[in-house]
């Protein structure tokens, strides 16, 4: 299963844009309110360099494809309706879109950091709204879903915990189905002071507490400062950063991102997503406006911020944020092939310390039967079950059915 990256924020942030310049998938975009009315999703990618150019082979991607050196990974994007105030107490269907939202590995939240939106999300002037109060508006609502959650579920888990269920057993239960781990629970309840206090006895200040903080270790989210070319953005950018100095922060212009994708698609120009430049291929089919446009991009966007931000944004949660690992699996360490001679076939993404059983795992369940070893393809030394893997390992896993064979 690919990770699902949630776009949360506002209506007219541009979480639409980001999603088509993410992953072409065409989600229709206007200035109304809520013109997306149920989540969207699409693949998208995230971009790492090849290990191939370090051997100078020519691979051949299966799971994933290659492009100038870098390795594309399917990842799922999913574009959830603006929110509005209340959305946790289902007001204009929240509790779908929170549901589905927090049924995400991460979330990317999109902010109008020009303040062209009011409180409400509608179009505004420029630099009247406040990106500041639209993060904090959206985070209440994530928690009070999160505290929604707990406080529906109290008796429940006041039951498991009175059958000498583990209290910290009991509350990852009724979060299960959102992604939430005991470990996640449990560091929650030491950091808010709250693992020797019986559940029972939690107040209202406690659950929220509690909450917050669950939310925040459960789900990693990474601000997208979105229009970061209209002026006067930069004031606010700056003003989220001194805010939110906890949470990476991402400018971007999903816009400028998207004319890329659509010029490149149409042969107009190269350009890899997430890149620093473009090469224009075919000047004469670009009028006037549209070349306006590229270098306004080229000298506004790039110039300024090297990046449009889009892409960026999905590397740095995949790798940074959820932590990521590429791994690459062969069959024939010497060929680095699989038993159909398919160069470099596959890349796994598995969580920082992850073990040479958990990519077995990943690939097969039956993998794990007899499993010796893996071979570092290039080190060439074993490495044990329980070795934590590294970005960018290859690595032959051998079994006692291999050896046999």
């Amino acid at each position: 299963m690919p990770i699902k990256i949630g776009l949360l924020g506002k209506t007219n942030t541009g979480k639409t844009t980001f999603f088509n310049a993410a992953t072409l998938a065409g989600g229709q975009v206007s200035t109304y309110p809520f013109t997306t009315k149920k989540p969207e999703r699409a693949l998208g990618n995230a971009i790492t360099p090849c290990v191939h150019t370090e051997f100078n082979i020519k691979d051949n991607p299966q799971n994933s494809k290659c492009m100038d050196g870098w390795r594309f990974i399917p990842i799922e994007l999913i574009d959830l309706p603006g929110l509005i105030k209340d959305a946790w107490a289902g007001k204009g269907l929240g509790n779908q879109f929170l549901s589905v939202a927090t049924q995400s590995d991460a979330i990317l939240h999109v902010v109008d950091v020009s303040g062209s939106i009011d409180a409400a999300g509608r179009i505004a002037e420029v630099g009247s709204g406040d990106p500041i109060a639209d993060v904090s508006d959206i985070e209440e609502e994530l928690i009070m879903w999160y505290l929604k959650l707990l406080e529906g579920n109290r008796d429940k888990i006041s039951k498991l915990v009175q059958s000498e269920i583990e209290p910290v057993v009991a509350i990852t239960d009724v979060f299960r189905g959102i992604g939430v781990k005991e470990n996640h629970v449990k560091e929650a309840l030491k950091i808010t002071g709250l693992d020797d206090k019986h559940f029972e006895n939690f107040d209202m200040h406690d659950s929220k507490k509690f909450a917050a903080y669950l939310r925040k270790i459960s789900k990693p989210t990474l601000i997208v400062a979105n229009k970061i070319d209209v002026p006067g953005a930069e004031k606010n950018f700056d003003r989220l950063r001194e805010k939110y100095i906890d949470t990476i922060i991402i400018p971007a212009s999903t816009d400028s991102e998207l004319s890329l994708r659509k010029a490149e698609q149409k042969g107009l120009i190269k350009y890899v997503p997430g890149s620093e430049q473009f090469e224009i291929l075919q000047k004469d089919k670009l009028n006037k406006k549209q070349l306006e446009a590229l270098d306004f991009i080229t000298q506004g966007i790039l110039g300024e911020y090297m990046r449009t931000g889009v892409q960026f944004a999905i590397n740095v949660t995949v790798f940074k944020l959820l932590k990521m690992n590429s791994i690459y699996p062969v069959a024939n360490p010497e060929t680095l092939s699989d038993k159909k001679g398919r160069v470099l076939p596959d890349l796994i993404l598995l969580k920082d310390g992850a073990t040479v059983e958990d990519l077995a795992k990943e690939i097969h369940t039956d993998l794990t039967k007899g499993l010796l070893y893996a071979k570092d393809v290039r080190y060439g030394v074993r490495l044990p079950i329980h070795y934590q893997l590294r970005d960018r390992d290859i690595v032959s896993l051998v079994s006692a059915q291999t050896k046999k064979s």
